[in-house]
């Protein structure tokens, strides 16, 4: 077996080092950084390109042990619509070579791209450097058509195309779920045996279940409260104004229930999606309090003060925020939709809706409040199934894709890992 030292990750259109639920930042950033962490401690060099977005910003970071992250300089220093980053491509491609020649080791053994424009990007520096090129979608552009609201637009069918040649070029792909490469299956014509399945996972040391209590206190959740929590990117796909109309409808058929709604997380995408005004149209002002995203530390504690995380997404590859609530002890609710019907354990660790109609939001989490009991079961089980979902894991699936990319590029006889079901 061919020995992985070193791997190159791209990931141009969002930084690790961003603060997730912030702009384009969200899951992937975390992915990206807890995937290359966990590399490194299994012993692979991790070095992860990014597009910098400042005049002041460093050349390099070292995140972690074994990790460094380049920034490079690739049109105007400030941030960009990542729909604006397709015509940096060649200069970013360009720029990556030039950080590469420079470097003493100067190559790499394989190429990990995170999203179609570092996978457009990967296989042009993947022909250039002659290695495996391993890509990750993260979300898929034909799958986001199709859940599209009114008066919002699709995306681009530059998007589609790229991705198409993503899937006819890369070595193998990486797929959070087996629901995930059925839809690279299905809609992109992949060919199954490339793909191998690594679900994302969590860091156990910092998303614990322990003093529960004192977070409540801590937020000022007070004894009773039924405390409702929304972590994310704001936007209409993560579906925070469901959540915001189901809260309501709860709160008028439930004037008992002291109820309290926090939403953490800034605007992303659209900017006609204004959450101030829908919830002081919805009269929820005194129920509803909206902060900006929080560090990992401090988003534990909010998990931890909860009683039930809603994620009433209408898309999610994989869903972090539910296996980070779980690994808290806090039941999620969330729709049944792609890799959230995986990350929560129907009737055991939360509850999966069908849809989004707002009454049916309202009726489970209705049931929940009446059933304190239940959500506490909930909340242990939720524990115990999240310590199956370690980084560490991740890591050594990914790891074994990275081998059986290098063997199918030099021409062995390839050995599929984690063979999806088509």
């Amino acid at each position: 077996m061919t020995l992985i030292r070193r791997v190159a990750f791209l990931s141009l259109h969002t930084s690790p080092m961003e603060q997730p639920g912030s702009g384009d930042a969200g899951g992937m950033n975390v992915y990206v950084r807890a995937l290359a962490s966990a590399l490194a401690a299994a012993g692979v060099e991790v070095e992860i390109f990014t597009r910098s977005t400042s005049a002041g910003q460093a050349a390099v970071e070292h995140p972690d042990p074994g990790v460094c992250v380049h920034n490079v300089i690739s049109g105007p220093p400030r941030k960009l619509p990542k729909e604006d980053l397709p015509e940096l491509l060649h200069s970013m491609v360009a720029e990556i070579e030039r950080i590469r020649e420079r470097q003493p080791h100067g190559r790499y053994d394989l190429i990990h791209s995170h999203y179609w424009v570092s996978g457009v990007a990967g296989l042009e520096l993947s022909r250039l450097w002659n290695v495996p090129l391993v890509h990750t979608m993260h979300t898929m552009a034909k799958v986001k058509n199709l859940l599209l609201h009114s008066g919002e637009k699709p995306e681009p069918r530059r998007r589609e195309d790229g991705e198409h040649r993503i899937v006819d070029g890369a070595t193998r792909l990486v797929a959070n779920t087996a629901h995930e490469a059925s839809e690279l299956v299905s809609h992109y014509n992949a060919d199954f045996d490339r793909i191998d399945v690594a679900p994302p996972g969590v860091d156990l040391t910092v998303f614990t279940p322990a003093f529960r209590s004192r977070s409540r206190k801590e937020h000022g959740v007070q004894p009773g409260t039924f405390h409702l929590l929304f972590a994310g990117r704001i936007q209409r796909l993560k579906g925070p104004q469901i959540l915001l109309k189901a809260a309501t409808l709860l709160r008028t058929r439930r004037p008992d229930i002291d109820l309290r709604l926090t939403i953490l997380g800034s605007l992303s995408g659209s900017k006609d999606f204004d959450l101030k005004a829908l919830i002081k149209a919805a009269g929820m002002d005194d129920v509803v309090t909206h902060r900006p995203p929080v560090n990992a530390m401090d988003l534990a504690g909010w998990y931890r003060s909860a009683d039930v995380v809603v994620m009433p997404s209408y898309s999610e590859s994989f869903g972090l925020v539910a296996l980070e609530a779980q690994a808290c002890g806090t039941p999620v609710v969330a729709t049944k939709v792609g890799g959230l019907s995986r990350a929560v354990f129907h009737g055991r660790t939360g509850l999966l809706v069908e849809g989004h109609r707002p009454a049916d939001w309202a009726d489970v989490l209705e049931a929940l409040y009446d059933d304190p009991t239940t959500r506490e079961d909930m909340g242990r089980a939720a524990a115990l199934h999240a310590e199956s979902f370690g980084w560490q894991r991740t890591a050594a699936i990914t790891l074994e894709s990275y081998h059986a990319a290098v063997e199918q590029y030099l021409g062995h006889r390839q050995i599929p890992v984690g063979r999806a079901t088509p």
